[in-house]
């Protein structure tokens, strides 16, 4: 489990040399970039997997690179963290998403299985965003730093957030 976070921080480094984040040159903006986000996701073509466990990925991600199964993996078990963190790709008005977790999960069923979804595959915003927020967390930030770092990283030139609640105070 020590390999986890410098394998997040890796990640981030490649990420954020491909991220989708505003600068002062002539880049399009992110809500320009995500125009493909104008249908609800059921009409995008979002797949949703179901599979035993959190410890089984979906067949869909078997082609994706493995630092995009390393984050689905992360997303997964770091439903605490990722329930309170908005996702700001534009999700929450065309996918009905309420956070980042929404990105990667569709369902928790009882039985412990998953409803996995695809959207996190085709969206550099929330793979960025889960990662950064679990690795943050892996370093000992609460959920609620973690929340105030995302909202201020992402506050300009990204889409409208995702209806995210709060986290409670003590988190």
């Amino acid at each position: 489990m020590k390999r986890f976070p410098v394998t997040l921080s890796c990640i981030m480094v490649v990420m954020v040399g491909c991220s989708n984040i505003e600068t002062n040159d002539t880049h399009t903006s992110n809500a320009e970039q995500h125009k493909h986000h104008e249908k609800p996701s059921f009409f995008q073509g979002d797949i949703r997997e179901e599979t035993a466990s959190v410890d089984e990925l979906p067949s869909f991600l078997m082609d994706k690179p493995e630092d995009m199964q390393l984050i689905y993996t992360a997303a997964a078990k770091h439903k605490e963290v990722l329930y309170h963190i908005p996702c700001y790709c534009g999700c929450g008005t065309t996918a009905g998403h309420k956070s980042s977790y929404d990105c990667f999960i569709y369902e928790n069923k009882e039985d412990g299985s998953l409803v996995w979804d695809d959207h996190g595959t085709k969206c550099g915003v929330c793979l960025e965003i889960a990662a950064t927020s679990v690795m943050e967390y892996s370093k000992g930030k609460s959920v609620n730093e973690i929340r105030d770092l995302i909202d201020e990283a992402y506050k300009e030139g990204f889409s409208r957030p995702t209806p995210t609640p709060k986290p409670p105070k003590s988190s």
